[in-house]
């Protein structure tokens, strides 16, 4: 099961965070789950900030992003009550707080795409996505991603 592969893995999610402004973060319609952005929350409650190509290289805004899937599964886990509750990934939007001259946006997101493939396995955890760089993000933070997520 996506738990058991989790706990194989030894990955520690975060704890999920709560809305930061007037949104949910999980949205069910018609056996689909849209979440929405998340950015970079570390088991310590902090958040990885800076853009990428400036205060970031490559690894780390790939580290970023890796987390910033961490931060997901925690949501859906604590909506669902578990992973198991996922069938696939459908669709992945990544967004890379970057410098004007980075232009490496999809391997930073490769970071969550490759963890997602890990944890629902390549069949059912690489989806269609997509990878673009911006002039900020909110708080600085390096990577926020929002995925949709076809329910069990």
């Amino acid at each position: 099961t996506h738990e058991d592969r989790l706990s194989q893995l030894h990955l520690v999610l975060p704890s999920a965070p709560r809305p930061a402004a007037v949104y949910r973060p999980v949205v069910v319609v018609q056996g689909m789950a849209y979440v929405s952005g998340h950015g970079p929350v570390c088991p310590d409650g902090t958040v990885i900030k800076g853009r990428v190509g400036a205060d970031l290289n490559l690894q780390q805004g790939h580290a970023a992003a890796r987390q910033v899937g961490l931060t997901i599964l925690a949501t859906l886990r604590a909506h669902f009550g578990s992973l198991n509750a996922v069938k696939r990934v459908v669709k992945v939007l990544g967004m890379v707080n970057s410098a004007p001259d980075f232009y490496d946006h999809p391997k930073v997101i490769n970071g969550c795409s490759e963890l997602f493939a890990e944890v629902f396995g390549e069949a059912d955890g690489i989806g269609a996505r997509s990878a673009v760089g911006m002039g900020a993000l909110p708080g600085n933070i390096a990577v926020e991603i929002e995925a949709i997520f076809e329910l069990a």
